[in-house]
């Protein structure tokens, strides 16, 4: 794909009079406290994302980020869901993760960027809400560049960031995941339009519910913790898997930076770019950033296990029923956790191992060892 800039300069910095939060009716003086309820467990995309041809049912059971999926999460023991949201041409925050969306209309695919249509435009993609209407026919593209229709066992319409706080389980935190495309250079004053969009949204429907701002974008990260300062806000890494042109998205070392210099409250980290760099939990734990991950191995109990024991503080999941399972079976939730008790056993005791450092660095090296390839 090429690169694709919209309006490259170097703003110095904006007006109280362009953020205008303030003056449409946003306190920002009030800091909602926050805290992580203890070791989390985030649902991704909802329920899971969609695989496209996966012969794993579990990733094509609900239609990813959707309020169906949402709120079929909301059944287990999880703290928060984790979604995707983009802001229209027309200024309405949408939950949707791809950059483009496709159809197929007389055999002929249409590709649209997502932040090229209109509210209306959007929701014409996929299932309706009204039952007479058909909507255009969804498509996706895999990672071998195929475009195949998008199946799953149960699908839902496209929403919107509002539908969402308005619909979806009361108790349920959100990690509003801002999403914005790898391949474009964005002028600071276009991502504080959309940061406006998708924060007035939050403020006038978020009411009680947890909030998490997390973003790949290390400009967007730290201009919406500039703009606010009621949620927390954590910069998102690949921490080396993937090599960008931008180095503050190459390393836990560079995400560190990026997030004491922006004032942010966390890292979400690839799992394996943890695994493969143990010693840098200890250095975001001493420079008072929390740390959460995401990845497919964050699917593997014991991989969950062995990050519990780190000091991670939560994972991002696919397989929402077996991880929460897995969580309360190890006993990694506290006592007072809301989850269900683990069945008992009169001959067996289920407790929490303790590991000494030298038990729990061998644990590590090896990890580091076994994700090499």
């Amino acid at each position: 794909m090429a690169l694709r800039t919209i309006l490259v300069s170097d703003v110095p910095s904006l007006p109280e009079s362009v953020y205008g939060l303030s003056d449409q009716g946003l306190d920002l003086s009030k800091s909602k406290p926050f805290r992580l309820p203890g070791f989390s467990v985030i649902g991704h995309r909802g329920n899971g994302m969609n695989v496209l041809q996966s012969s794993d049912r579990r990733t094509r059971g609900f239609k990813e980020n959707s309020i169906l999926s949402f709120n079929s999460a909301a059944k287990f023991p999880i703290d928060f869901i984790e979604f995707d949201v983009q802001v229209t041409k027309d200024d309405y925050p949408v939950i949707f993760h791809d950059d483009f969306i496709y159809s197929e209309e007389n055999g002929i695919v249409n590709e649209s960027r997502v932040t090229d249509l209109s509210l209306s435009e959007f929701l014409l993609y996929g299932p309706q809400r009204e039952a007479e209407k058909i909507g255009k026919t969804l498509m996706r593209k895999s990672k071998d560049g195929n475009v195949l229709k998008w199946d799953v066992d149960l699908d839902d319409c496209l929403c919107t960031l509002q539908e969402a706080f308005e619909r979806v389980e009361q108790s349920l935190g959100f990690n509003i995941e801002l999403k914005f495309d790898d391949h474009t250079v964005y002028e600071r004053e276009f991502l504080v339009n959309v940061l406006r969009s998708v924060l007035q949204v939050v403020f006038d429907y978020g009411k009680d519910r947890p909030v998490i701002f997390s973003t790949f974008q290390p400009d967007a990260a730290k201009l919406v913790r500039e703009l606010q300062s009621a949620y927390p806000v954590y910069f998102l890494t690949d921490a080396g898997n993937t090599i960008y042109n931008d180095d503050r998205r190459n390393s836990l070392e560079e995400a560190i930076k990026v997030c004491l210099e922006g004032k942010l409250q966390g890292i979400v980290s690839e799992v394996k770019g943890v695994f493969r760099n143990p010693s840098a939990i200890s250095k975001i734990k001493e420079s008072n950033l929390s740390l959460l991950t995401y990845g497919k191995l964050n699917n593997v109990g014991e991989a969950v296990y062995m990050q519990y024991v780190m000091g991670i503080e939560g994972v991002i999941v696919d397989y929402v029923e077996e991880i929460t399972e897995s969580v309360t079976v190890m006993m990694i939730r506290p006592s007072s956790s809301p989850l269900p008790s683990p069945p008992s056993n009169d001959d067996v005791a289920i407790t929490r191992p303790e590991f000494s450092q030298k038990e729990i660095d061998f644990l590590l090296k090896l990890l580091s060892q076994l994700i090499q390839h």
